[in-house]
């Protein structure tokens, strides 16, 4: 029989454990968590998404999207607004706050990243996250 550090998928669950653990510690004084930050940091490279969307491309439940917005609303980090293609519909758009939040925890992130990763050398790094990157697209297409 295998033992449990022989199966990859365990790893990885183990691996995006401690990744929250740490990213949530690092989080914890501004009253975030690591869901709340995936989602601000997705909107800072777009020009706003609807719920669903979000919900689709973090793989998060949707009515957990509602309720990370509503969070981010009460902060400042975020806003709901008409959708110019449907303003039936609302897209969520970062605001300033948001993005200067994002810039002051940049250093900050990175930090947990290298703490994280820390037994890989720099190009090992680079294979990994390119390795995850084509896995997270090719799930993603799916």
């Amino acid at each position: 029989m295998r033992g449990l550090h022989a199966d990859t998928g365990y790893l990885l669950y183990r691996l995006g454990l401690r990744s929250g653990q740490l990213f949530n510690t690092f989080l914890q004084e501004s009253g975030l968590r690591l869901r709340h930050y995936a989602l601000l940091r997705f909107l800072a490279t777009s020009e706003g998404a609807l719920q669903r969307e979000l919900s689709t491309r973090l793989g998060y439940d949707p009515s957990a999207i509602v309720g990370l917005v509503d969070d981010l609303e009460k902060l400042g980090f975020a806003e709901r607004r008409p959708s110019p293609d449907d303003r039936r519909s609302r897209i969520v758009v970062l605001t300033e706050d948001g993005r200067s939040f994002l810039r002051d925890t940049d250093e900050a992130g990175l930090r947990v990243t290298n703490d994280l990763l820390q037994p890989l050398d720099p190009a090992e790094r680079e294979t990994l996250h390119a390795l995850l990157q084509r896995i997270t697209e090719t799930e993603l297409d799916s």
